[in-house]
């Protein structure tokens, strides 16, 4: 069994900062890909970043602005944002695929909410 508990959402003034942490626990390896999802009110679910097998990935609306980066020894995924824009604000989720049975896993979510 695997699970993600999410960290580090907030509420921050537009151009500001917020790093979210996702720490996975059970049986995770290196191969697993795992990602940050974002939810805002109304609208589906869309990706944000990926990291897998070494490889980053981001939706065209956060290029530039955010970071994706894991460390393996901690199990732990972490996404710094910056330059933050009131439609970043969401509920972030954390995600891990395991590649050895395909089975998707979620996080809370965390909430991150850019306003004046």
């Amino acid at each position: 069994q695997v699970q993600l508990v999410e960290s580090g959402g907030g509420l921050v003034q537009p151009g500001g900062s917020l790093r979210l942490s996702c720490e996975a626990s059970g049986s995770i390896f290196s191969i697993d890909p795992m990602g940050w999802y974002r939810q805002a009110p109304g609208k589906e679910r869309e990706l944000v970043a990926i990291f897998s097998s070494g490889n980053r990935n981001y939706a065209d609306s956060v290029k530039g602005r955010f970071t994706i980066s894991r460390d393996n020894a901690k199990n732990t995924v972490y996404l710094q944002m910056g330059s933050l824009k009131p439609e970043d604000t969401a509920v972030y989720y954390c995600n891990l695929i395991k590649v050895a049975t395909g089975r998707r896993y979620w996080g809370q979510g965390t909430q991150v909410t850019v306003s004046s």
